[in-house]
């Protein structure tokens, strides 16, 4: 089903509006943050050669917990959140843009100088149409969608994060009892999900369209920061889980 370019493309637009009033920064300079990727090098919570770690993610962690991963991971205070939360699980945030996981980093290291360091969190950067090249089969317990880039032409419908071949990805990497979880404001993209969660052959374990008003679902939500924005704004925030 074809869904309306412009729907998708004007939630789209207010996400890179909010990209661009960060810290009074026009996108462009975002993109090109001067030493970002060094400081991302340099950082002991940024996995690098990540490739030869698939199957040995445990041996990273030095332990054996579930592994949990959001793509797309944002300047990571959700993933922050979480690891502080559940210390039992080990938690791996995936971003491909240098200026974003610098943010993410410089949060790290704000904490750690202030005594808290999260010993259950890395970062990745790398696309994620790559992940079948770092995590191996059953390597991965749960994985987080939020808030993705909708990408609104339909040519480009096999971009999104919940799209049938993404689908594909993530029954590879999964545990058996896996799930994802993906949580947006726009609903065409929702829309999209549910059909395609169906068509990849996973199961729709629970969703919702109005998670803040949905008591069972709400249950224990860590909110992101475009979340807290959006629902702000009076936008409904839509949730699915699936599995196999």
């Amino acid at each position: 089903m074809n869904y309306n370019d412009s729907d998708l493309k004007s939630r789209q637009d207010i996400r890179y509006t909010l990209m661009e009033i960060r810290k009074g920064r026009n996108t462009m300079r975002l993109r090109n943050i001067p030493g970002a990727k060094e400081a991302i090098e340099n950082s002991r919570f940024v996995v690098r050669q990540v490739q030869e770690k698939k199957g040995a993610w445990h041996r990273i962690f030095g332990n054996e917990r579930p592994i949990h991963i959001e793509v797309g991971m944002g300047k990571g205070r959700f993933l922050m959140e979480m690891a502080a939360l559940n210390p039992e699980i080990n938690y791996i945030g995936i971003e491909m843009y240098d200026s974003v996981l610098l943010r993410a980093v410089q949060k790290m290291e704000e904490k750690a100088a202030e005594g808290e360091v999260l010993e259950n969190l890395r970062f990745i950067r790398m696309d994620a149409r790559e992940l079948l090249l770092v995590f191996d089969k059953n390597e991965v317990d749960r994985i987080y969608l939020n808030f993705s880039d909708p990408w609104p032409k339909e040519r480009h419908a096999k971009r999104r994060l919940t799209s049938r071949q993404f689908f594909e990805r993530y029954d590879q990497i999964l545990a058996p009892r896996g799930v994802v979880e993906f949580k947006t404001d726009n609903k065409p993209l929702f829309k999209f999900s549910l059909e395609e969660t169906e068509e990849a052959g996973w199961k729709l374990m629970a969703h919702t369209f109005d998670l803040h008003h949905d008591p069972s679902m709400n249950e224990g939500n860590v909110m992101t920061e475009y979340e807290e924005k959006f629902s702000s704004m009076g936008n409904p925030i839509y949730k699915l889980i699936a599995g196999r």
